[in-house]
């Protein structure tokens, strides 16, 4: 994956750790969290939880606002399912070289993980935009800092109202969401515009167990058990690393961006905390997808 590729992973392994050391990530439910009267109910109540976190995650680098000419946020106000919350990025197309997003990061003041993940782009992306599900755990500011290629970081926000997603009981069919993990596909659109960003789509089937949420059965807690880490590249350019955590979703999902220049294979690679990884790929041949192994 070559040297560049290591770099970002390199990267986005450091803000784990960060994050870690800290005490803001694999922290039992409670261990973490402000006094419920201390965090955020509205929209425009302070955040306590993203001033720690802040600090965690970047220190005192400072923070723009987006006035809404960088990036779209989108999320809903109010949440149907708290376990599986649409959350969308999309990064306008860069001013210049300086501006260009590298990197996106979501967060969740109030989860009991509150890193969802951290997503760096490469030069086969095309266009920094991502589009996942998240677990939320209570109403919580839910966050996407972009860091740009001059080092700068802007954010985006937008106040979540939901409740019990990271606790929520996992699928009533076990047995059925087991025999499906490793299972993942891409899948692009028909034809592919070359030279242009593409919608694309990594679908993978995991548990992503949060170890907050007790089965209905045996009245046990799992251990946390999700997808770590995710590399996406086309003809062998970076498109996207994600490093994640159990606040995404029960079957992760993620919609990207990929720009192909001309024939070449989408491949995606998952590992998941017990260092498993699966595979597949899709190859492109005259701007036509062809079958995924």
């Amino acid at each position: 994956m070559g040297n560049q590729a290591d770099s970002g992973k390199d990267r986005g392994r450091k803000l784990r750790r960060r994050l870690i050391g800290a005490g803001l990530i694999g922290v039992p439910l409670g261990a973490l969290l402000l006094p419920r009267r201390a965090r955020a109910r509205e929209a425009s109540d302070p955040s306590p939880a993203w001033e720690r976190l802040r600090v965690a995650l970047f220190g005192d680098r400072p923070i723009r606002v987006d006035d809404g000419s960088l990036l779209r946020l989108d999320a809903p106000g109010r949440a149907e399912d708290a376990a599986i919350v649409p959350i969308g990025v999309e990064a306008a197309e860069p001013r210049s070289a300086a501006q260009a997003v590298r990197r996106l990061v979501l967060v969740v003041d109030n989860n009991p993980a509150p890193l969802a993940g951290s997503f760096e782009f490469g030069p086969a992306s095309g266009q920094a935009a991502i589009e996942t599900r998240l677990r939320v755990e209570e109403y919580s500011h839910a966050r996407a800092i972009a860091e740009l290629a001059d080092g700068s970081l802007v954010m985006a926000s937008r106040f979540v109202k939901a409740s019990g997603g990271c606790s929520a009981p996992a699928a009533k069919d076990r047995e059925r969401l087991l025999a499906n993990v490793g299972r993942i596909r891409l899948r692009v659109p028909t034809p592919l515009r070359l030279g242009e960003p593409n919608p694309a789509q990594l679908m993978i089937g995991h548990p992503n167990d949060s170890g907050l949420a007790m089965d209905q059965l045996t009245r046990l807690y799992a251990s946390p058990w999700y997808v770590r880490e995710l590399t996406i590249e086309y003809a062998s350019r970076l498109v996207l690393r994600g490093e994640t955590s159990f606040a995404i979703s029960e079957n992760p999902n993620f919609r990207f961006r990929f720009r192909p220049e001309g024939d070449g294979d989408l491949v995606a690679r998952v590992e998941d905390t017990k260092d498993a990884v699966f595979d597949t790929r899709l190859a492109v041949r005259g701007g036509q997808p062809q079958v995924a192994g």
